[in-house]
């Protein structure tokens, strides 16, 4: 793991003791200084912690000095996603929102998802609705969080769900750190897959909350749609063989294959998760028949 040049637990100093937020950054000094602002302002006044990724563009420096109540944690080179464990593991709060740079929670909604967490005790996961832009154009993965086909037997406070976006959902620590969190390997790019099917395997459940609020006004900056996009095929190579079923992984893997031969982007995903593949294999724990059912709702909706 990344070296962390602090590694001290942050306490709890806010109005609402339930949550604290840690707030993920690369290279986006403007971004992160505006996020931060905007979760310091809340009326929960969370403790906030910044995960800084190895910017070199005085980003640990900048954030000292303009918010000295906050804590940076400083990691050796770029875990991507993962950069995220760091800051749930400084917090001792029981629930941790996450936030990415670009990124922030409406003012009561830290409070509604926490609310919710404490009715559920098995509910590890709360998606908030995102909404894009200065326009508040509500992301469609919400629309699919709202529609989804899975049938869970315990009561939960919205629709149960097995994905989400890893900047705008409150997670239950304890649950967090027992399934280790988000994979290095994977970087940024669906890694939110394996960490939903691995709390869901261990007995959690996730949902998306609609009237949680969680603003995204997306950076330009060092975006890579397509870098992004072949790194999500990969992963989802990945997830299939270290989680599926043997013959879903196998369609999965042909399907890739099929796409390969027409697409250069397809093409590369495919032969990094390919030269990964002993890697994910020594990793393979096949879900319970349970969630598999659910995958399976998934599908056929």
């Amino acid at each position: 793991m990344s070296a962390v040049a602090e590694r001290a637990i942050v306490p709890a100093r806010s109005v609402d003791a339930r949550v604290g937020v840690s707030i993920l950054t690369y290279n986006r000094l403007d971004e992160v200084s505006r996020t931060v602002e905007r979760m310091l302002s809340l009326p929960e006044r969370p403790p906030v912690v910044v995960v800084d990724n190895g910017s070199t563009d005085g980003t640990p420096a900048t954030l000292a000095r303009r918010f000295p109540t906050v804590r940076c944690i400083t990691l050796s080179g770029n875990p991507g996603a993962a950069g995220r464990n760091a800051g749930v593991a400084a917090l001792d709060t029981p629930y941790v929102a996450l936030c990415d740079d670009d990124t922030w929670w409406e003012p009561g909604s830290l409070h509604r998802a926490a609310n919710l967490l404490d009715s559920h005790p098995r509910l590890a996961v709360v998606a908030g609705r995102i909404l894009v832009g200065p326009e508040n154009r509500v992301d469609p993965i919400c629309q699919e969080m709202a529609a989804s086909p899975i049938r869970v037997e315990r009561p939960l406070p919205g629709p149960a769900v097995l994905g989400f976006l890893g900047g705008a959902v409150m997670v239950r620590r304890s649950a967090f750190m027992e399934v280790g969190g988000f994979e290095k390997r994977f970087f940024i790019g669906g890694e939110e897959e394996l960490l939903a099917l691995d709390l869901s395997a261990a007995g959690w459940e996730l949902c998306y909350a609609d009237d949680v609020v969680v603003h995204h006004h997306p950076s330009e900056a060092s975006r890579d749609p397509s870098r992004r996009q072949r790194v999500m095929m990969r992963n989802h190579l990945w997830v299939a063989w270290m989680r599926h079923p043997l013959i879903w992984a196998l369609k999965a893997t042909a399907h890739a294959a099929r796409m390969a031969l027409v697409d250069r982007s397809s093409r590369s995903a495919l032969g990094e998760a390919l030269r990964g593949l002993p890697w994910a294999l020594s990793r393979r724990r096949v879900v319970p028949p349970e969630i598999q059912r659910r995958l399976r709702q998934l599908a056929s909706a």
